[in-house]
């Protein structure tokens, strides 16, 4: 997998995408319905930068049942990972990335249950 520095780092500068790339880097796989609430936007919204973050090749996704998953690419370059580690190493005690992980920690209904919020 080949993804070049300016393609990565225009792809992170966008804060949505930045906090679902965070958001999977600390969980591994999510669901659309977990991205949406936990940064509290729409999910045409999301799925619009989630789509342009697999068309970059930083993630991937699988479909189960009503929902779709993403996680990170599992072949992305150690470089790329090591970008995603280092930002999620600082950003995990700053806002909005903080507040992310408690709104996720706190969502009732995540998937698995009967019915996905």
């Amino acid at each position: 997998m080949n993804i070049e520095p300016t393609n990565l780092f225009a792809v992170l500068a966008h804060d949505t995408r930045l906090r679902c790339l965070m958001l999977l880097h600390s969980h591994g796989e999510l669901c659309v319905c977990e991205l949406t609430q936990a940064i509290g936007q729409v999910q045409p919204h999301i799925s619009r930068h989630l789509a342009l973050l697999r068309e970059a090749g930083l993630v991937a996704d699988r479909r189960d049942g009503l929902w779709i998953y993403y996680r990170l690419h599992p072949e992305l370059p150690e470089w790329v990972m090591e970008v995603l580690r280092a930002t999620a190493g600082e950003a995990g005690n700053l806002e909005p990335f903080s507040r992310d992980l408690l709104v996720l920690a706190e969502m009732p209904n995540r998937p698995g249950a009967p019915k996905c919020a």
